[in-house]
């Protein structure tokens, strides 16, 4: 079987990036403030393992009581004037929002910063369709206006610095060249409240949905997610249905997790608790609200228990951060949603394992993004398996299968390695890996004597 044409604009993009200094320079400075900011963070916890481990235990019982815990949010919710409309895929989901924009006459919708969003493409969608939908975090917001997609699933424009956020906004706005981060600001600010007015509909995602209260809430920084949903009058929310929480009590648990491992902050400036549409006598709220359980691809991870682990995850993105494979080509060569480690467990699943299955293997698995998780998702470990599945499915090439064959025969005889001289290894490194490892490097050269050799002779 061929490599597939994902894998194939993975392998090109990843050694254009891999080259690429002042790429590595920016993600690496940007990544070290995060670094640093996390050690503060995590001093707030007075047994951090205790809480990580109470935070799995919980995501644990949500999903081994997904339906029940999905019937309980529905019923709470729509209790409360609510809607809940169900989305087996992103067709569904965004032909739900088209139709509650038309019904309502909206021509335009804003949008809270939302990865399901980016999952379902429902700002291409909706402008195909004739509805402008425009980024309102100011991340998102610097990308829509350079036309790419999110580079980090907490930081959108990760991989920009701030000459290259002044050049977006005067080649896209027209604005004066070089202006300084605080101006850039308020040039974004000042675009985005007139949209905040004119939108007939505020689309959100949600970072947990609470089940015994029929709630979604929403963690956000810059206060666009509230003003998303304050002055529209109508708020769509479209949350996968993993993002399960039993109990409003588990927020005291995951809201502070989530602030210290997605920024390395105590807690998240803004966290939002929406119940349902305004209700008589509150002054602010839409006077609609929808919720979208989307699917699209999850009951995939689901119905495999050996990767249903993979949906506690919280997307807080300290995998990314810790994981040396995407701090060398960061988050567009992967061609997904969700990049990085958890996006590499995910996305076979939700997207097509024929066609991301190269993603699994872009992993050293030396286990950091394990260590890194807030709620202890062994994502190495379904790495790993995720590799199993596509061998058990024939979907290596016979080459690939027949070189691990070999490789594996020869790791596991000591009389074979041995019998390989340096000549003979320097030749077979050279020929096989000349175009993969030594592009961009020195060449290696194997010693004379082997560590057995050198240990006989210490012996002597």
């Amino acid at each position: 079987m061929k490599p597939s044409d994902k894998q194939s604009i993975f392998l090109a993009k990843s050694a254009v990036k891999v080259q690429d200094l002042e790429h590595k320079r920016k993600l690496a400075f940007n990544i070290q403030k995060y670094a640093d900011s996390v050690v503060k963070g995590k001093q707030q916890f007075a047994d951090l393992e205790l809480a990580r481990r109470k935070a799995k235990n919980l995501k644990w019982k949500a999903m081994e009581s997904l339906d029940r815990y999905l019937e309980q949010f529905e019923q709470n919710f729509t209790a409360r004037g609510g809607k809940v409309l169900w989305a087996e895929n992103a067709t569904e989901a965004n032909e739900a929002v088209l139709t509650i924009c038309r019904q309502k006459g909206a021509t335009q919708v804003v949008k809270s910063k939302s990865m399901v969003t980016e999952e379902i493409h429902m700002n291409a969608f909706l402008s195909e369709q004739g509805i402008e939908s425009v980024e309102t975090d100011l991340g998102e917001y610097i990308q829509q206006l350079d036309g790419e997609a999110p580079y980090h699933i907490v930081t959108p424009a990760m991989h920009k610095s701030k000459e290259d956020v002044a050049r977006v906004f005067h080649e896209k706005l027209g604005e004066a060249p070089n202006l300084t981060p605080p101006e850039l600001t308020m040039i974004a600010r000042r675009n985005l409240r007139e949209k905040y007015q004119t939108a007939g509909v505020g689309v959100t995602g949600g970072n947990f949905l609470i089940a015994d209260t029929g709630s979604i809430c929403v963690t956000e920084n810059e206060g666009n997610g509230r003003l998303s949903t304050a002055f529209p009058k109508v708020h769509i929310a479209i949350v996968g249905i993993e993002k399960m929480l039993p109990t409003l009590n588990d927020l005291a648990l995951f809201w502070p997790l989530l602030a210290t491992f997605g920024t390395g902050q105590q807690l998240t400036v803004y966290n939002t608790i929406f119940s349902g549409p305004r209700q008589p006598g509150e002054t602010d709220g839409p006077d609609e609200m929808y919720v979208i359980l989307l699917d699209n691809g999850r009951s995939n991870l689901y119905q495999r228990p050996e990767v249903r682990e993979s949906l506690y995850c919280i997307r807080c993105g300290s995998c990314l951060n810790a994981c040396p494979v995407y701090k060398n080509i960061g988050g567009h060569a992967y061609g997904a949603t969700y990049s990085g480690p958890i996006g590499s467990v995910i996305t076979p699943h939700m997207s097509g394992l024929k066609d991301y299955k190269h993603m699994s293997y872009a992993s050293s698995l030396c286990g950091a993004c394990t260590a890194a998780c807030p709620v202890k998702i062994n994502i190495h470990g379904m790495l790993l398996e995720n590799r199993n599945t596509a061998t058990l499915a024939g979907l290596n090439t016979r080459s690939e299968s027949f070189t691990w064959k070999l490789w594996r025969r020869g790791m596991l005889s000591r009389k074979l390695m041995n019998a390989a001289g340096p000549k003979m290894k320097n030749m077979m490194l050279h020929k096989f890996f000349g175009n993969t490892w030594f592009e961009g490097r020195s060449g290696t050269v194997f010693a004379e004597k082997n560590f057995g050799q050198l240990w006989k002779e210490q012996r002597q």
